[in-house]
């Protein structure tokens, strides 16, 4: 009789735990939902007065009411681009040292570090972008840049310091963390077969490395890039402090800019007419969007990975 009861008591107990973590994870998807729907209905005004003219558009005139987010969208791709181009060499190099070639000793403790990273709110980098990164890109790289490199339209124009180029590099650090620890993780999950297979055959550490860990999570490298990419669409204040805060589309890496985030949280509080915050929350809707995107693509690449056989080497 006991024997059943505690088998009664082991069944209640899992259908409760089954159906409060079901519930759980359909509130998230919900939320989620709930979010999007909010700002489509919230956006219905600029979408009706538009149309697609407002993604085109590059006139942000409040006084006259007219609005069009290609010079956000333009800042935002840019500064998140170049984001990306400076951190996934190094956040890559960073997880192929740690994984493959680090004591472990030093893996710990540069994994931390690097890790660390993430946890630095976002106002202190801008701060550091303000007093510390700013004034050298203006008198130091960005002249070097111009004198060598001048030819190309990305390095053209008068160095300022608060522009495209330092909100990339901010951008950079701030998503380092993400690339580092997730292509760790997945160059992990390469079998350590593989390894010892390309060794054996006589190939060298670094012939090891590109045969058989690149190949086999590449994958699940460009995933943390996108991921990467993801997470940089979406920073606010870091971007606002050193962009420079100009609607303006140009072809040169340093002239200031404005991204969809940074145009949110300076201009949403001063929307004084309907069309106005509609239009604000329109930009939210096409950056939701694109983030949400980025980001189940990414989980799929990631997810592609994660499902081989057990690798090692990740501590």
């Amino acid at each position: 009789m006991s024997r059943d009861n505690n088998r009664l008591y082991e069944s209640v107990g899992d259908k409760t735990l089954r159906y409060i973590t079901l519930l759980m994870a359909i509130l998230v998807v919900a939320l989620m939902i709930w979010i999007g729907w909010q700002m489509f209905s919230s956006s219905q005004e600029s979408i009706h007065h538009f149309g697609w003219a407002f993604i085109t558009g590059r006139v942000w005139d409040p006084v006259h009411h007219t609005f069009g987010a290609l010079p956000f969208i333009y800042g935002t791709l840019v500064t998140s681009i170049v984001a990306i181009v400076i951190a996934a060499p190094i956040g890559i190099s960073v997880a192929i040292y740690l994984n493959e070639m680090a004591h472990s000793k030093v893996r710990k403790v540069v994994a931390f570090l690097v890790e660390l990273l993430a946890a630095i709110p976002s106002v202190v980098y801008g701060l550091w972008g303000i007093f510390v990164l700013a004034p050298v890109l203006r008198q130091s790289v960005e002249p070097w840049l111009t004198k060598w490199f001048g030819f190309i339209p990305w390095f053209k124009g008068a160095p300022v310091g608060f522009d495209m180029f330092g909100g990339g590099i901010i951008l950079a650090i701030m998503i380092l963390p993400t690339i580092s620890s997730i292509s760790r993780e997945v160059m992990a999950a390469v079998p350590t077969a593989h390894r010892e297979a390309a060794l054996a055959l006589g190939a060298t550490k670094w012939e090891m490395i590109r045969i058989s860990v690149l190949s086999y999570s590449k994958s699940g490298i460009l995933g943390s890039m996108m991921l990467g990419l993801g997470r940089a669409l979406g920073e606010t204040m870091a971007v606002t402090m050193v962009i420079g805060n100009m609607p303006k589309i140009s072809s040169s890496l340093f002239s200031s800019a404005y991204s969809m985030a940074a145009v949110i949280a300076n201009e949403f509080t001063e929307a004084t007419y309907s069309l106005y915050l509609s239009a604000c929350i329109e930009i939210g809707l096409i950056l939701f969007a694109i983030t949400l995107l980025l980001n189940i693509l990414a989980r799929l690449l990631v997810w592609s990975v994660a499902r081989g056989p057990k690798g090692g080497h990740l501590v």
